[in-house]
């Protein structure tokens, strides 16, 4: 499996982005995918997880209202629509995959694959 990310910038306070991981190599069915993100000098944390098959939606509380995860089957790709973004939302994001979904869904341990990230910075 790999998982191809994309979409990241530079961006003003309050802006948005929208960023992309293209997935390949596997039958995505019942994986669960997921946006996490590390800032300079932080732990990587989970930012929003789905599974593929749908009906299962998770976010960080740091993000509830202002992030949607989606994804669209047709394109094998998945996606995170970043609005009314901060400073503290600057950091390198990362997609990963796991082949079903879990309850610990919010951690980098669970994960076994790993897409290579994109810079996003919010500047004030």
């Amino acid at each position: 499996v790999q998982l191809q990310a994309s979409g990241g910038g530079l961006v003003q306070a309050g802006g948005s982005l929208r960023l992309s991981c293209a997935a390949s190599g596997g039958t995505f069915s019942n994986y669960a995918l997921a946006w996490f993100r590390q800032a300079p000098g932080k732990e990587r944390e989970v930012v929003a997880a789905l599974r593929w098959s749908g009906a299962r939606y998770a976010y960080a509380d740091s993000v509830k209202g202002r992030f949607t995860i989606s994804r669209d089957r047709a394109k094998n790709t998945m996606y995170l629509q970043m609005n009314n973004l901060n400073p503290e939302d600057t950091s390198v994001y990362y997609c990963a995959a796991r082949p079903s979904w879990t309850t610990n869904w919010y951690s980098t341990s669970e994960y076994v694959y790993w897409g290579q990230g994109t810079q996003v910075t919010v500047s004030s």
